[in-house]
């Protein structure tokens, strides 16, 4: 679950940074608070690919896509592009969490045989 969720999450990472970027553009935001608010999605961007696994961390994962769509009032494409990234978080989670639970049953499985190949 780890590796899906911190592709997704530097996918996320750079997506931020661009639409900061498009945000500059806008003469209402100043850049000052563009790049605080980027900045700051970008830093937990990176700051969950290390605690994805931890208590809450999946849960904080869906916060930061909520705050990616909610953005879409300043950078309106960032509804689509939130949307997207909220389907990919929610595939990565669902699909690592099989992948892991396969890994478990084959390790188990890999220990038990050569457990009785040593017998």
């Amino acid at each position: 679950m780890r590796t899906l969720c911190a592709s997704t999450l530097i996918g996320e990472f750079f997506v931020i940074g661009f639409a900061g970027l498009v945000a500059m553009k806008d003469p209402d935001l100043a850049m000052s608070t563009v790049w605080t608010v980027s900045g700051i999605a970008m830093f937990l961007c990176v700051v969950l690919c290390g605690l994805v696994t931890r208590p809450g961390g999946v849960q904080f994962g869906w916060a930061l896509q909520i705050g990616l769509i909610a953005s879409g009032f300043f950078v309106p494409t960032m509804f689509f592009m939130g949307a997207v990234f909220a389907t990919l978080w929610w595939a990565s989670v669902h699909y690592g969490r099989k992948i892991d639970e396969a890994k478990a049953r084959f390790a188990a499985q890999a220990s038990t045989e050569a457990g009785a190949g040593a017998s």
